[in-house]
């Protein structure tokens, strides 16, 4: 990746975002980035191992209700952002059942990015507007810069400044590819297995990720490990 072209803005948000400890304390950081991309409502969601999404930021009631009914009813921007791997911008009549039941919350707007790494999809950011119109191309910029920044920290990796620096390893997609094989699951679900590993043994992403690269280590159904290196009929 060059050189990230962000605004001034959102390179406080990033600073602000490493800085934070977690999702849960992200208020504020929630709340700027809203304010830096010039929009009303901003939700981010975790996918979760039933294809759903956790929601972990809402700045607004209106963008959260959207949220929520999205995933109820199985379609929007924000499921199609996440199955596509691409950015969503909201067209009129795209989702008519969606559309239907969205018709008074007061999102005029709705535009998705996706926030993962390959085919490893690790939730969306969607941020929403009560007034009509595309977003500006600087807006679009720094909307994508902030969900790589926020992907990077829902898999333990760390937020980018302006240089663009590398935000995830590599190592932890591998990873999350040999426990797909291993457990015949999606690459969605294994990534979690690992996360789930990690946040259990205290210990970080990335470690966990090189233990199973390396075959010291390989996870069963419950996300545990014994540590112990994998029989030569796996390593294959």
């Amino acid at each position: 990746m060059g050189r990230l072209v962000i605004s001034d803005g959102m390179a406080e948000v990033l600073r602000l975002l490493q800085r934070d400890e977690g999702f849960d304390a992200a208020a504020e950081v929630a709340a700027r980035a809203a304010a830096t991309l010039g929009v009303d409502g901003l939700t981010v969601s975790l996918a979760t191992e039933s294809e759903r999404a956790e929601l972990m930021w809402c700045t607004d009631e209106a963008a959260g209700q959207f949220e929520d009914l999205q995933f109820t009813l199985g379609e929007g921007p924000g499921p199609d952002a996440v199955r596509g791997g691409a950015m969503v911008l909201v067209r009129p009549g795209r989702w008519p059942t969606l559309g239907t039941e969205t018709a008074g919350l007061g999102a005029r707007a709705v535009f998705c990015f996706p926030m993962g790494i390959g085919a490893i999809r690790v939730g969306v950011l969607a941020v929403v507007r009560r007034t009509a119109g595309p977003l500006t191309d600087g807006q679009v910029g720094d909307a994508q810069v902030l969900a790589h920044a926020l992907t990077g920290r829902a898999l333990g990796g760390r937020v980018p400044g302006q240089d663009g620096a590398a935000l995830l390893h590599a190592v932890v997609h591998q990873a999350t590819g040999m426990v797909s094989v291993q457990l015949k699951m999606s690459l969605p679900q294994a990534l979690l297995r690992l996360r789930a590993h990690a946040y259990s043994s205290g210990r970080p992403l990335t470690d966990v990720s090189r233990n199973v690269v390396a075959r010291r280590l390989r996870l069963d159904l419950n996300g545990n490990g014994d540590g112990s290196p994998l029989p030569d009929s796996d390593k294959d």
